[in-house]
């Protein structure tokens, strides 16, 4: 039977280690990327793909997130009677963007743990996942396009991205099968962070996803994996050995651009490359930027 596709899941439980002293008491979720914090980013996305029914899978100190998708009263009052119209918009528009809801993580036991938690919000329908550490622009189309190949595959879907081979052991890499459309794959095995040289492929696994509710089942026997914690990609590797169970798996390969904010030097570029395409902040970066490049040795 086919879903209309409403709602996505975000795990946002992590600590942000890597970011740290700065997300002793903030979530890395909510850093700034320009003026918006990460999340706002992802959610969206989500938002602009229809799906407005938004699980966050969260943790500890992590009230900051519900508190932005929130009203605050007070804020509001004083930006409306300052007459700062174009502001209190802003703040507003993150408060009306979708139906958010929350759920805990509790115990820390990995992506597919948490992606589990979710199964009672669910239900028994397709739903997408969306890991808050990659922003996708805008302007580029991947989100829309997974749930167009799930509706037309009746199976889950994951998105792909080429990186080099020097960098696969980075990633959760899929072997895959050709299909009869350009950026559409079958993926037939996938194995989550390879040794170097012996990736299948260098077909990266990225963070967005569009989930079979077969996926709640498999995840309830998966074993803890790599890392001792529940694998998503364990999960997946299952479903892809046994389509005619659980549909299989099929992956959409992106071509367009991505933002990591889950790495420091990767977050300080995703900065850079989106205020420099803004209306607002573009026209004096830019030569700024160009005159301090000249600078480096």
């Amino acid at each position: 039977m086919a879903f209309t596709i409403t709602k996505a899941v975000i795990p946002a439980a992590g600590l942000g280690t890597r970011f740290l002293p700065a997300t002793k008491a903030m979530p890395k979720e909510m850093l700034p990327v320009v003026d918006k914090p990460a999340i706002q980013y992802v959610v969206e996305e989500a938002v602009n793909a229809g799906l407005t029914d938004v699980l966050m899978v969260t943790g500890r100190n992590k009230n900051a997130l519900e508190n932005h998708f929130d009203h605050n009263n007070e804020l509001e009052a004083t930006l409306k009677a300052k007459g700062d119209t174009e502001r209190l918009k802003k703040v507003n528009y993150s408060t009306e963007l979708a139906d958010m809801h929350y759920v805990r993580q509790g115990n820390p036991l990995g992506l597919g743990h948490a992606v589990l938690r979710a199964k009672m919000h669910v239900g028994n329908e397709p739903f997408a996942v969306l890991l808050g550490d990659d922003i996708i622009d805008s302007r580029d189309v991947l989100l829309s396009r997974m749930l167009e190949v799930q509706a037309a595959r009746d199976a889950s879907v994951v998105a792909l991205l080429e990186v080099d081979p020097s960098q696969t052991h980075m990633y959760g890499i899929a072997t895959v099968e050709e299909t009869d459309e350009d950026d559409v794959v079958r993926i037939t095995g996938m194995v989550e962070k390879p040794p170097p040289g012996e990736a299948p492929s260098n077909l990266a696994i990225i963070g967005r996803y569009v989930l079979m509710p077969e996926v709640f089942r498999i995840l309830e026997r998966t074993e803890p994996g790599r890392g001792g914690e529940i694998q998503l990609t364990d999960a997946l590797q299952t479903m892809a050995q046994v389509p005619e169970a659980t549909g299989g798996v099929y992956g959409v390969v992106f071509r367009g651009r991505r933002y990591d904010t889950g790495d420091r030097a990767d977050y300080i570029k995703a900065i850079v490359q989106l205020a420099v395409d803004r209306d607002d902040l573009g026209e004096e970066l830019r030569p700024w930027l160009k005159d301090f490049v000249g600078t480096l040795d």
